[in-house]
Order: structure tokens, then C-alpha cells, then sequence
């Protein structure tokens, strides 16, 4: 499961450097960065939680 979060995080990350997803705070190019500290978060809370 976390292999498929991460290619899809990469994967929106490729997306809003081509094509910003105009979401609230994504509407610029240089926001992907955004994306990549919710994986990083995304990624703790799941060691955190797994037994």
C-alpha cells in the first residue's frame, strides 16, 4: 500500500509541475513542494500506526 502512495504522490507532484491543480494552496507551479511535506506526514502517520 505505501508503494502506491508514493507513486501517486510522485505522480501528482509531476502533475502540478506541468499543470497546477488549482487546488487552495496549489495554484502555482512552485507548490508542489506542498505535496511532497503531506507525503513525508502521510508516510510518518503510517509507521506510527502499523504494529
Amino acid at each position: 500500500m505505501t508503494k502506491f502512495f508514493s507513486a501517486l504522490f510522485i505522480l501528482l507532484m509531476l502533475v502540478q509541475l506541468i499543470r497546477p491543480l488549482g487546488l487552495p494552496g496549489l495554484r502555482k507551479r512552485g507548490d508542489f513542494w506542498k505535496l511532497a511535506v503531506v507525503a513525508f506526514v502521510v508516510f510518518g502517520l503510517t509507521i506510527l500506526v502499523r504494529p
